[in-house]
């Protein structure tokens, strides 16, 4: 657990598909940035896949990345960048698919007040809140 100003504090980053169900999971301190915790979330992207993320993973590394494996980042640009890149904005409001993700894992009092003092309880507990989800999705399509 990051320990800032507040107290101890934990990000949550979610990698979800276009269904907004959460593929990987992954929780880093308060103070650790954005980006750096994106390399081993995007394991799972594949060839012709889109990652649509917000600014705070904007990087030259993460796009030479995804490039590499035949992927292209729809990753709104910082406001500071020298050279403009290519952004869709049409493509970039599909993102609220993570937003509403984070929205209902919030409904779940352990992850919403963090109850777990360790990062892998807390960890556990999101996981739990996630195969919830999951279970939800799947039995609304039958």
């Amino acid at each position: 657990m990051g320990r800032s100003r507040g107290g101890l504090t934990t990000k949550i980053h979610a990698l979800v598909d276009a269904c907004g169900l959460p593929i990987r999971l992954k929780i880093t301190e308060g103070q650790a940035h954005d980006g750096r915790s994106a390399q081993d979330m995007i394991d799972t992207v594949k060839r012709g896949d889109v990652l649509l993320a917000d600014r705070a993973y904007d990087s030259n590394v993460l796009r030479q990345t995804l490039a590499a494996r035949g992927a292209t980042a729809n990753v709104k640009p910082m406001p500071n960048r020298v050279a403009a890149l290519r952004f869709n904005r049409r493509l970039y409001r599909k993102r609220n698919l993570v937003e509403r993700f984070f929205n209902k894992i919030k409904h779940y009092r352990a992850v919403a007040t963090r109850y777990d003092k360790r990062d892998d309880n807390f960890l556990a507990s999101i996981k739990l809140a996630s195969i919830r989800i999951w279970l939800r999705f799947i039995e609304s399509m039958t």
